[in-house]
């Protein structure tokens, strides 16, 4: 068995350790930021092929007790890298640390380039290139106060980085995160979504991969797929077995929309490039103006939308009005918004009955959860 760490945003962890029961997992320990797990091979290929939460999976292959950088340029140096790959395939080394007491990361990552580098030219007589753009092969270190632990990425890109997405919008939201977000509303496939402020379109590709039972890596490619030891006919077998479970549905309950047209044309050649486009309906419509679709359903969104509202004040003035559309149109939805503003459950005049924790990159935010009750608190900002 060999031993893996998938990281993943911060408050998905548990929902991240189901999918990897589900690929396989032989054993599992759930920590901040990601899940330690054990597995063979077909298992690590079923997580990059079927993880819809995990950021990568990074294959466990070196660790030791250090109070120097000399320690961990001999661990690198001892770990058996021309196993694993050779000299034409390129690498980027990328080192993490907490409470680590040593000075410069920067020279920790050349001291482990040195020791892999050196490695090589022992073994093979050669050493391989640097690519920091686009590596072969990417080696993560992760030092603690006293250990230093080397993994090889079995993933390449992101995970989140679906395979086809093109078009781009000023502050996108991983799909990974995405993801997460629909596992925390409790959506399931057959139930009408609307994501209002749909900007790229990443709730709604999601949600549609979900619903036809599209695996999230069956579009790109991976680095294990460079390993000496790839098992080729063991992947092809997996990702053939994915292929043949996509299911065909003529059209799905998932809407979209955002007031800026901009960002409409911005999510429908994202659903065109994933081969969705006439699986969801979008529409160029400011939310409080925006009918429900259906008389029950999910609303997932990041705000704030369309035109990207610009300071906090304007944010402030806007939420009670959010409050109040949600009110008139979705009594009977459960929606759910992630926003890094806290004063939002104050100001929306909805009581939130759930706030889940949630790492955007750097950004500490909350899932916050409206379940939408006709005449809910109807009248309020009035009679403020």
């Amino acid at each position: 068995m060999e031993t893996f760490f998938a990281p993943c945003p911060r408050g998905l962890e548990e929902f991240l350790a189901e999918e990897l029961k589900a690929c396989g997992a032989h054993t599992m320990e759930v920590v901040h930021g990601g899940v330690q797990s054990t597995g063979d091979w077909p298992y690590a290929y079923r997580v990059n092929l079927e993880s819809r939460l995990a950021t990568r999976l990074l294959w466990r292959v070196g660790i030791t007790r250090y109070r120097s950088e000399e320690e961990i340029f001999k661990l690198a140096y001892a770990t058996t890298w021309a196993k694993w790959f050779d000299t034409i395939n390129t690498i980027r080394i990328n080192v993490t640390s907490i409470k680590s007491p040593l000075k410069s990361l920067n020279f920790v990552t050349l001291r482990i380039k040195d020791g892999i580098c050196d490695h090589f030219r022992t073994v093979k007589g050669g050493r391989p290139n640097v690519d920091t753009v686009a590596p072969d092969m990417r080696i993560h270190a992760f030092l603690t106060e006293d250990t230093c632990t080397l993994y090889l990425d079995t993933s390449g890109e992101p995970l989140y980085k679906r395979g086809f997405k093109l078009a781009k919008v000023e502050a996108p939201l991983k799909e990974n995160l995405a993801a997460g977000i629909l596992k925390i509303s409790g959506w399931q496939p057959g139930q009408t979504l609307l994501d209002p402020m749909c900007g790229s379109g990443t709730f709604l590709i999601e949600a549609a991969q979900m619903s036809l039972d599209i695996a999230p890596g069956l579009s790109r490619s991976f680095a294990f797929e460079k390993f000496r030891h790839f098992e080729e006919e063991v992947w092809h077998k997996l990702r053939n077995a994915a292929q043949k479970r996509v299911r065909d549905l003529p059209s799905l309950p998932i809407f979209g929309a955002d007031i800026d047209p901009r960002q409409v044309a911005t999510a429908e050649a994202n659903l065109k490039a994933a081969g969705l486009d006439d699986k969801v309906e979008l529409l160029v419509c400011d939310f409080l103006d925006l009918e429900a679709p259906d008389d029950e359903g999910i609303v997932v969104a990041n705000p704030p939308y369309g035109v990207r509202l610009s300071s906090g004040d304007e944010l402030h003035e806007w939420y009670p009005k959010l409050g109040d559309a949600l009110k008139r149109h979705y009594a009977g939805w459960n929606t759910y918004f992630l926003t890094a503003d806290l004063e939002m459950a104050k100001l929306i005049g909805l009581k939130a009955s759930k706030r889940t924790p949630l790492m955007n990159g750097d950004l500490d935010c909350r899932v916050f959860e409206f379940r939408v009750v006709a005449g809910q608190n109807r009248g309020k900002h009035t009679e403020a």
